[in-house]
């Protein structure tokens, strides 16, 4: 007969207890990824331990608070960098053990009962972790014993950005990585969203991981329908995180929206949104404003907002304010006619001093001559786009000494 488990040494006792815990979480699961992010136990000196130290809010974790020894250090460097999806997906557990039990005495062993009585020497090396506090301002108080937090930190999630959001800590610790999080990310990366992009994207919209799959496969799908190919879609969703969490017909008026109010046929509709797809997920008031202004108090024709807006997208968010101030400078002041103006639209994306200073030296050496007809003539593509020692050699004829001589005068 197998000898009672009270009467086994306490280290064979302890390999027993795991053991049976082992087997009643690590049983075959049907899904393709079972062992995704299977992660060591915890203790004093995991490496878990370092890594999820080196996590920290901007008001509430102290740096210092960091591992100072020589080998600590290298084990959390190990992770400053989010680790890949692939590496989490491969992923597995060692642990070894000093076995000095055969497994036929194990099989004998019946289950471990809540009722088992233990002696003083057992009952005191138990440690029970402080219980979770009910509500936190951090994610701190919660990383050391979620998982899902702690892989999402792998990941490269900033979790000190997330925790200021207004109910992302809630969402996140209801969430499990297993069921809820890796369909999203599989789904991510097959879209073109690639590894070390997973961290920053999830930061910006981390609401996407309580989307349903199947309508993330709709929206893509409509996309895919309106002709934007797998790396227009993917450019699109990583500069503009939210795309995917808008509906499809959200998306369809978007788009229709940019087609009648511009004017313009379907492919360059389709080049406008590639190139700024954040016209798909922001507000259209600033965008309705600045057609306004472009028209009614600067003066351009339908054709000529056209010709700028597919030029430059970016001028259709501008605001107002730069909008006006660059069109009086340029205009009123440099003398600059419209239809020029339309031929340089990258004027209203351009910082309006750098504009000033130049044209205020280039007035000061006799040099400011932009009418194409005359000799001399200097555009405002070269004037706003090439660096200073290229304006001051190739424009000004000047040093650029005497450049920013000339800049402490003003």
């Amino acid at each position: 007969m197998a000898l009672p488990f009270s009467r086994y040494p306490m280290k064979i006792r302890n390999f027993i207890i795991i053991t049976q815990i082992r087997n009643h979480f690590t049983r075959p699961r049907k899904t393709i990824l079972h062992c995704l992010l299977a992660l060591p136990q915890q203790s004093s000196g995991s490496f878990l331990h370092w890594r999820f130290k080196n996590y920290r809010t901007s008001s509430l974790w102290n740096s210092s608070q960091a591992p100072s020894s020589t080998g600590q250090d290298n084990i959390s460097a190990q992770y400053t960098h989010p680790t890949s999806l692939n590496e989490l997906l491969l992923k597995t557990e060692v642990t070894n053990f000093d076995s000095q039990i055969s497994l036929e005495e194990l099989d004998d062993l019946s289950p471990i009962s809540p009722l088992q009585q233990i002696s003083e020497e057992d009952a005191l090396q138990i440690v029970a972790e402080p219980p979770l506090p009910p509500a936190s301002f951090t994610l701190r108080d919660y990383v050391d014993r979620s998982k899902t937090l702690q892989k999402l930190v792998l990941l490269g999630v900033n979790l000190s950005k997330l925790e200021k959001r207004p109910g992302a800590g809630n969402l996140l610790l209801r969430l499990d990585f297993e069921n809820d999080i890796q369909k999203i990310l599989l789904f991510l990366k097959d879209i073109g969203v690639e590894d070390n992009q997973l961290g920053a994207f999830l930061t910006k919209n981390y609401i996407i991981l309580n989307e349903d799959l199947e309508n993330l496969r709709t929206r893509v799908a409509y996309l895919e329908s309106k002709k934007f190919n797998k790396t227009d879609i993917s450019r699109m969703i990583i500069n503009a995180p939210y795309l995917l969490s808008f509906p499809v017909d959200r998306l369809d008026n978007r788009l229709g929206f940019f087609q009648k109010e511009l004017g313009l046929n379907v492919q360059k509709t389709r080049d406008l949104v590639i190139r700024l797809p954040r016209l798909l997920t922001g507000s259209l008031e600033p965008v309705k404003e600045n057609m306004k202004v472009y028209r009614l108090q600067l003066g351009f024709k339908h054709n000529e907002i056209q010709h700028m807006v597919t030029r430059i997208p970016k001028i259709l968010t501008a605001s107002k304010r730069k909008l006006t101030e660059t069109f009086d400078y340029v205009h009123n002041v440099m003398h600059i006619p419209h239809h020029l103006i339309v031929k340089f639209p990258q004027v209203f994306n351009s910082k309006l001093l750098r504009v000033k200073e130049r044209n205020s030296f280039l007035t000061y050496l006799g040099r400011a001559q932009y009418d194409p007809q005359k000799p001399n003539y200097i555009s405002l593509d070269k004037l706003v786009s090439i660096p200073d020692e290229e304006f001051c050699k190739e424009i000004a004829k000047a040093s650029l000494q005497d450049f920013e001589m000339f800049l402490k005068t003003l």
